[in-house]
């Protein structure tokens, strides 16, 4: 049994898109996987940009970011899920990763000032959608943007593997949308 953080990284607030699907079956199938589940929604997280360096190093944790770190540190997995939006994930959780991912608690300063990765021993999957064919994303694209969430914020920060599900063209076809929501049913009772 493993302890699970699902971070639900959809702007919108109300709900009802195929990503909040997504990450519902991915909980259900972890749940049936005898796995311990919490689910993080930032849309209905209040939390502030960060305007500077030193609000980022040493300013106060607003109390939604404090929870979301207990979370995090509790987990022994964590999926995060949420739609391409202009090449990159939403800026509400661009903003949450900001707010959460801090010194002291994701990252800290060694000897010589390279900064390490305090959350170690816990791995991510990724889960991003898109209305583009995820082989295009793939190929021309580089999938740039999951790649620097993946090097450049999760493994910096010591989530270690990492993996990923690229999933385009949702607004396709109802069968290939309902083998999805099985194939996250199945990686979250594996929780992979």
């Amino acid at each position: 049994m493993k302890r699970i953080a699902i971070i639900q990284g959809h702007p919108d607030p109300a709900r009802g898109h195929f990503g909040h699907a997504l990450a519902e079956a991915y909980a259900r199938g972890a749940r049936e996987g005898g796995h311990e589940v919490r689910m993080l929604e930032v849309a209905q997280l209040r939390l502030p940009l960060l305007r500077s360096q030193s609000d980022w190093e040493t300013g106060p944790a607003p109390a939604a970011v404090a929870d979301a770190q207990r979370d995090i540190a509790w987990a022994e997995h964590v999926a995060v899920v949420f739609p391409l939006w202009l090449g990159d994930m939403p800026a509400v959780l661009k903003g949450f990763f900001e707010q959460v991912l801090r010194p002291g608690f994701a990252i800290d300063k060694g000897r010589r000032g390279i900064r390490t990765g305090l959350l170690k021993g816990r791995s991510v999957r990724i889960v991003v959608t898109m209305g583009m064919p995820a082989f295009f994303y793939r190929a021309y694209f580089r999938a740039h943007s999951v790649k620097n969430l993946k090097r450049n914020i999760l493994a910096f920060c010591g989530f270690a593997p990492v993996r990923t599900t690229i999933i385009g063209t949702v607004e396709g076809r109802k069968s290939k949308r309902e083998e999805w929501l099985a194939t996250l049913a199945a990686l979250g009772r594996a929780a992979r």
